[in-house]
């Protein structure tokens, strides 16, 4: 393939890196007090990229035509889908974002840019068809990251959760590099159909190791147990706006990379990962719904809530089918509203001053002084819980059902039952909003954006929702299919 096709085929990272560098040349020029326009200027590059990634998806675009620049970049269906989901989530982080921190006098020029970059850094992730694109578009995302994380200046809490990120972030990259070093040394390639034909005829330890530490090193990126320690103080420390973005856009990426590491690079030697991904799904799973029920922080028990559902997303993965990567993308797609929901009513959630509530006790009669915002929150609680007929309960049921035909009888089985135990937490936020004695904490006045999302993602998440099953289904199948065929 020509260089005139490739560059035709990365037109949306283009797109994303010559509008990140000219916003961040206006930024310099212009300072803070153009960062709102900066923010539309950001979402209208967003949306351009957007629109040129769509075709590709609708049209389920997979083989040779979709590989650019020697084998190191893919703009198949499966890569398109996931940006289409990165990109979304990326324009709604910068939807609600001027409105926080210009109550806190902290809206940076910086802000908007650092999502645009990390945006093009994911769309890279999920394109990566070698191990050094796969680092360049993981590090590119992970420093805009750990700048947002740490925003806020004057916040210690967004500090130590920038710190954090930082410092653990790079001992990650750390594991990652060294067991694509340990891949590269035993394969004699760093393409992922190389390593596809090394490991065709069985693996050997030196292989293995690689996998492991590869796998490793990814499991961090998704906050997946057992290397999910940073996800609570991080979540919780950095500014809202920043903790919606990193628990939807990073998180499809990650996914969407995880799962081309293994099926295509190794998917020859599914016996090989599918232990140790079924193993993170459980331990994920169990983690994320004990750990999340003596949360007093509505931010801490969400990002638990993402581990949680990070384990039934592994599920799809682990059973190693297409069936599993389309139910593992379905799943995804729901994940995305229902967390940007969540978050946004988060957002909503003030004291008369203004400041930010994030106390599970202050939401104690939300169901008389705010009901909408209480009808919300619920409606996006029972969904993230898989509670029937909201939409979220499609996204497990799907994951379930691809690991039941995959003959992974026992692992369905103790995702529900463990399911089951996560929806406690759900319901305990319920009950403090429709039973407990009124807090009256909560009084901030409405945003129209915050509000206008708010009420897309509940309609989204609704049984209304199910009217979107087909032609979700049949995205996430063609986006399976073309993912498929790479090995």
């Amino acid at each position: 393939m020509d260089l005139t096709a490739s560059l035709g085929l990365v037109a949306p990272e283009i797109v994303l890196s010559l509008s990140g560098l000219v916003l961040l040349l206006l930024a310099a020029w212009g300072g803070d007090k153009g960062a709102r326009v900066i923010s539309v200027a950001a979402c209208v590059a967003l949306g351009g990229a957007f629109a040129l990634v769509a075709p590709s998806v609708c049209a389920g675009a997979s083989g040779p035509d979709t590989v650019a620049f020697g084998g190191q970049f893919r703009a198949d269906a499966f890569a398109g889908l996931a940006k289409l989901m990165i990109f979304a989530a990326s324009g709604a982080a910068l939807v609600v974002a001027p409105r926080f921190f210009e109550r806190l006098d902290s809206m940076r020029a910086e802000f908007p840019i650092l999502v645009l970059f990390a945006a093009l850094g994911m769309s890279i992730m999920v394109s990566a068809t070698d191990l050094v694109t796969l680092y360049i578009g993981l590090e590119l995302n992970s420093l805009s990251a750990y700048v947002l994380a740490a925003l806020l200046r004057n916040d210690e809490r967004s500090a130590e959760a920038g710190l954090k990120y930082f410092v653990l972030g790079g001992l990650a990259s750390g594991i990652l590099l060294f067991g694509m070093s340990l891949t590269y040394g035993f394969t004699g390639t760093t393409n992922f159909g190389g390593i596809a034909v090394a490991v065709a005829d069985g693996m050997s330890i030196g292989q293995m190791f690689g996998l492991t530490f590869v796998l490793a090193g990814l499991a961090f990126k998704i906050s997946a147990a057992p290397f999910h320690m940073w996800t609570p103080d991080v979540y919780e420390g950095a500014p809202t706006p920043v903790t919606m973005f990193f628990a939807s856009a990073p998180k499809v990426a990650a996914i969407a990379l995880l799962a081309r590491v293994s099926l295509e690079a190794f998917g020859s030697q599914a016996g090989a990962w599918q232990q140790i991904v079924i193993f993170a799904a459980l331990l994920s799973i169990v983690i994320g719904a004990l750990g999340a029920i003596g949360q007093q922080n509505v931010k801490r028990l969400l990002a638990y809530s993402s581990i949680n559902n990070v384990g039934f997303i592994l599920i799809g993965l682990a059973a190693g089918t297409a069936a599993g990567a389309s139910a593992m993308m379905v799943y995804l797609a729901i994940y995305v509203v229902m967390t940007v929901g969540s978050f946004v009513a988060v957002l909503l959630m003030r004291d008369a001053d203004g400041n930010a509530v994030e106390g599970i006790s202050d939401l104690a009669g939300l169901s008389t002084s705010r009901p909408v915002l209480a009808w919300c929150l619920m409606a996006l609680m029972f969904s993230l819980a898989g509670i029937p007929p909201l939409f979220g309960f499609w996204g497990k049921f799907v994951v379930f059902q691809a690991a039941v035909e995959a003959d992974l009888v026992a692992l369905a089985a103790i995702g529900i039952a463990a399911s089951v135990i996560g929806a406690f937490y759900y319901i305990k936020i319920v009950k403090v909003m429709f039973f407990d004695e009124p807090a009256d904490t909560v009084k901030g006045a409405a945003d129209t954006p915050h509000w206008a999302l708010l009420a897309l993602c509940a309609l989204l998440i609704s049984p209304l929702g199910y009217l979107l099953t087909g032609w979700l289904g049949s995205l996430a199948d063609m986006a399976a299919a073309s993912l498929a065929l790479a090995f």
